[in-house]
């Protein structure tokens, strides 16, 4: 398990039947890519996260995979349109099997 990983996201709370909303996440993670080595030469091991996805009422926004070339803490922001009230969940999927997880109630008004 990668230390100290903390996912954070900011979403509206709020939006107008079928509107596009902007969402931002940001994971921190040192996204080890197994490449470099330590002061001692030992390779240090692959650590990335290797997918995420973002739902809205089980309905997937978005579903990226990403490899070893990606950036510590990787920051994602895209659009979403919102037809009714319900709650997004984001996921992020480690190499070692961890998942991170973080839901946003979005309300229709």
């Amino acid at each position: 398990m990668a230390s100290g990983v903390k996912p954070r996201v900011k979403s509206p709370k709020t939006a107008a039947a079928g509107e596009v909303v902007t969402l931002k996440t940001l994971i921190s993670h040192p996204m080890e890519s197994g490449q470099r080595k330590d002061s001692d030469g030992n390779v240090i091991p692959r650590s990335i996260i290797n997918r995420f996805t973002c739902e809205l009422n089980g309905n997937m926004v978005v579903d990226v995979t990403l490899e070893p070339a990606i950036s510590t803490n990787p920051y994602f922001e895209f659009e979403a349109k919102v037809d009714a009230t319900g709650e997004f969940k984001f996921t992020w999927y480690d190499d070692d099997g961890d998942v991170y997880e973080d839901t946003q109630a979005i309300e229709v008004a």
